[in-house]
């Protein structure tokens, strides 16, 4: 028997449409690019995005074309995702930061007809344009007055395209089933495989991710997302936003402390998303300024793990509440959250740092298991380290054209390429990539928890650690180490920091010091780049 419910069916534009009609005096903020504060709502984005809908299908666009877009976080690159989604079209975000032969790669591989880019981009494009074979024209998301002359082909200045049109438009219909957005993983080893969300997991992931449990935001709040839309879809955020009539303050180009902070205050900003390279320099905006934000009072930190000194500097200085997200681009991206449970609430900041130290307990919709090398479920008691799977509406279930081979085990898990234990509470905890973990006498080292740790010493600026050869134990961990500016530290003071606080056989054979540590474009610590400039690296202990 089936239920006598409506058939309404999951697609993104309808969030849009939401907020457009219930929030739509909700206020949209962007910093332009060229400096000046803009102001829109959620109404007004509805109507242009409509416009931009309607220039897409007159320039030939049709359901399931990919359009590709290069842009930082404004209200004019909001419009075009749900412009080129309401199209019937598909957006893929192209992110800026990859190896120019990536960025083509990419663009070939989805077959992207048209980009949106914007002016900082254009000369990126110019160089790329005769290698992307697929692109028919480019889209400047700019006005007439600040449209650069330009080498591009076929290039459409944003506002000009859509001034001459009215919203009178009907979203194009799709089934919920149907392809909304492509997004490509970072490629540290190979081609980067495309990840083809639906609308209805798109929807999904947008309502999960604003549970209580998750990013917890409602109607009263604003939300400045300082993780760009190019990565990882933003964490959702473009969604999960309007659809609960929250305020968005968007930072365009400008990310330093600096520029962050003066939007903070400016426009009550009261929860903010980013990686934790970001909230370090606004940290040290902030000590070096004598100042703190007005009304922030949350922050959600993801990308990589975050290190305890800045839960101890933003919680018991400022007052604002950390939490952890973790997930992946396969995973739409959003899959934990470490906030606090039940019974934890009064607890001090010591009973409940460890909790907090953790990647969090699954979202609604997300299921987490670990698994020892025999496939078999290993025991939640913050012990046992595993393989870390998932699956859920809104995790892969393949890459598109099928790059990878079949990505899901029988029971139609997703091996997420990290190694975790789960706690009895149900908080994950990554330990490691599974490349990256140190396997040192047939155990195993995690390298995060000793960057975690190494980071918190006051002339650590970025700490590395991966596993160098040694002859009786196969691997052991080298600590590498990027001092912040004018700071000093030597290596028996790195290592006499870190006694104690980890196990003995876990404590790095050495420490070297380098200028700078490599990042791959996602803004992660590149350690390919590292094991192949310490490959013949000598530890003293292998003597």
């Amino acid at each position: 028997m089936e239920g006598l419910m409506q058939d309404w069916p999951l697609v993104v534009p309808t969030i849009l449409d939401h907020a457009a009609r219930v929030h739509g005096r909700t206020e949209v903020v962007t910093r332009l690019l060229e400096g000046p504060i803009h102001r829109t709502n959620y109404k007004e984005i509805h109507s242009r995005a409509r416009r931009v809908a309607k220039a897409l299908v007159k320039l030939g666009v049709k359901p399931g074309d990919r359009i590709g877009t290069s842009g930082w976080n404004t209200y004019r690159h909001i419009e075009a995702w749900y412009g080129i989604m309401g199209a019937g079209a598909v957006y893929h975000t192209v992110n800026p930061r990859l190896f120019t032969e990536q960025i083509s790669y990419i663009v070939n591989h989805a077959e992207d007809r048209l980009i949106f880019l914007d002016t900082t981009f254009v000369p990126l494009f110019e160089e790329l344009q005769d290698s992307l074979k697929s692109v028919e024209g480019y889209i400047v998301m700019t006005d007439r007055a600040h449209m650069p002359a330009t080498r591009l082909k076929n290039a459409h200045c944003y506002e000009d395209l859509i001034a001459d049109l009215d919203d009178d438009f009907r979203w194009v219909q799709v089934d919920e089933t149907a392809a909304a957005g492509l997004c490509y993983t970072s490629g540290t080893t190979g081609n980067p495989k495309g990840v083809l969300y639906s609308h209805r997991s798109t929807v999904l992931h947008a309502m999960a991710a604003n549970n209580q449990n998750a990013l917890g935001a409602g109607s009263e709040d604003c939300i400045l997302p300082i993780v760009p839309m190019y990565h990882a879809n933003a964490w959702g955020l473009i969604f999960s936003a309007p659809m609960q009539g929250i305020k968005l303050v968007l930072p365009g180009q400008k990310l330093d402390g600096a520029s962050i902070c003066e939007l903070f205050n400016s426009e009550g900003v009261t929860l903010s998303c980013g990686v934790p390279t970001v909230w370090l320099n606004f940290i040290q905006h902030l000590e070096t300024h004598d100042t703190r934000p007005a009304k922030l009072r949350r922050v959600v930190i993801g990308g990589s793990a975050c290190p305890r000194a800045i839960f101890e500097k933003l919680e018991l200085t400022y007052g604002i509440t950390v939490s952890q997200l973790w997930g992946m681009t396969e995973m739409s991206p959003v899959g934990t959250t470490s906030v606090l449970k039940s019974g934890m609430g009064g607890r001090s900041f010591e009973e409940v740092v460890p909790f907090k130290l953790k990647q969090g307990f699954p979202i609604f919709s997300v299921e987490t298991e670990i698994f020892g090398k025999d496939g078999k479920p290993l025991p939640h008691d913050a012990k046992a380290f595993g393989n870390l799977k998932v699956r859920g509406p809104a995790v892969v279930k393949g890459y598109f054209r099928g790059e990878g081979g079949n990505v899901l085990d029988a029971d139609g898990w997703f091996d997420t390429g990290d190694v975790a234990t789960i706690c009895p509470e149900g908080y994950v905890q990554i330990t490691d990539r599974a490349k990256d973990v140190v396997k040192s006498g047939g155990e195993w080292i995690s390298s995060i928890e000793i960057e975690n740790l190494a980071v918190g010493h006051p002339s650590v600026a970025e700490a590395a650690v991966i596993g160098v050869y040694h002859p009786k134990w196969d691997e052991r961990p080298l600590l590498i180490i990027a001092k912040k500016p004018g700071a000093d530290v030597a290596k028996a003071e790195m290592l006499a920091f870190l006694q104690g606080k980890i196990a003995k056989w876990w404590m790095p054979d050495d420490v070297v010091f380098v200028d700078e540590i490599p990042h791959t474009a996602t803004g992660k610590i590149q350690k390919t780049a590292l094991r192949e400039q310490f490959k013949s690296y000598a530890l003293p202990t292998a003597s």
